[in-house]
């Protein structure tokens, strides 16, 4: 058995990831980590949770090393950047949640997360973690940075054009709509129920870090390169869940058979991809509802001609996919488990 340890235990996403963690094969839930509720238990927290671990949230020191082989950060990124200078070469394997080392390259990092300092020389150690494209660089890795939820379902949306087809995307222009999970637990005026409910709530219009770290991906991954990548972000009233529209504009002649075919031949053999036709179920594809409670992401391209552009569309459950199941999955891999370990639970619909 591998032994678990997550900090940021009373999150949403450290939540899932006890839920997780608790019913995998391979993996035991050793330790418990955060700085607000020391002392608590996993159910006092969680009221999904009603277990008894012999665990209670403890504060995180060096003595951790002892009791974990991989661990888990669902904190802060000010907070995984300070933990990660403290644990990088003490515990076997560190995988983060936040973007304190989503952003490889300094500028771009210091534009989009100015709060969270970190030495280049520690950021260059870590793997960007979206497993089905770099799973070769996750085994055995001791750092890994996931990406965001967003961003998981960008970048997935979008590897099939630059990685797959080496495409050069002129402009990408990305909408994106995320349920109120995506924000956390933090007790915020917006998110009161009377704004929120009903709401699409232009939060972030002119840009989005998760489309920050995407950009510096997929340049540092090669092939394929992107001349602008520009995001806006809204909240909806949707609790769980999240939808990317990235609309492409590139000179290369393409049409809607080669584009289904390239994402289907690039997505093969990858289990938690689903590469989706738009007309094939009874709702529009791919809806976020279709993929709660998994940790799949639903893709489905599409052709414009009118437009001269590509829609690229990506669903998934901001809190498992794009948080505490992706980290599951990279952790499998890392330890040199089949990546669906744990992980085939089917999406809940309705939900």
């Amino acid at each position: 058995m591998t032994r678990a340890g997550v900090v940021g235990a009373s999150g949403l996403a450290g939540g899932d990831l006890i839920r997780l963690i608790t019913q995998h094969p391979d993996l035991e839930l050793t330790f418990l980590g955060g700085s607000s509720n020391i002392g608590r238990r996993p159910a006092e927290l969680h009221p999904n949770l009603r277990v008894d671990l012999g665990l209670t949230v403890q504060p995180v020191t060096e003595a951790v090393a002892d009791q974990v082989d991989v661990l888990f950060l669902a904190t802060p990124a000010p907070v995984s950047g300070e933990l990660a200078e403290l644990l990088a070469d003490k515990v076997e394997s560190i995988i983060d949640l936040s973007g304190a080392f989503r952003i490889r390259t300094p500028e771009v990092h210091d534009r989009w997360y100015p709060k969270v300092k970190r030495r280049t020389e520690l950021a260059d150690r870590f793997v960007y973690g979206v497993p089905e494209l770099v799973a070769d660089q996750l085994v055995g890795a001791p750092l890994i940075s996931l990406p965001g939820c967003y961003a998981t379902a960008l970048t997935l949306s979008l590897a099939p054009l630059t990685l797959g087809l080496g495409l050069d995307l002129k402009t990408v222009v990305v909408d994106g709509k995320s349920g109120s999970s995506g924000g956390g637990l933090n007790l915020r005026t917006t998110d009161l129920h009377p704004l929120r409910n009903g709401a699409i709530a232009p939060y972030a219009p002119t840009g989005h870090r998760h489309a920050g770290e995407v950009g510096d991906f997929l340049a540092r991954a090669k092939k394929g390169g992107i001349g602008s990548l520009s995001m806006s972000a809204y909240g909806v009233s949707h609790v769980r869940g999240l939808l990317t529209s990235a609309y492409v504009f590139t000179d290369a002649p393409v049409d809607q058979r080669e584009l289904q075919r390239a994402y289907t031949r690039f997505y093969k053999g990858k289990p938690f991809v689903r590469v989706r036709r738009h007309d094939e179920t009874l709702i529009p594809m791919p809806d976020p509802q279709a993929a709660l409670g998994s940790n799949y992401c639903d893709v489905t391209v599409l052709h414009d001609p009118e437009g001269g552009r590509i829609v690229a569309l990506g669903a998934l459950d901001n809190l498992v996919k794009g948080a505490a199941g992706q980290a599951v999955q990279a952790a499998n891999i890392r330890f040199g488990l089949p990546e669906e370990t744990g992980l085939t639970m089917h999406p809940v619909m309705p939900a």
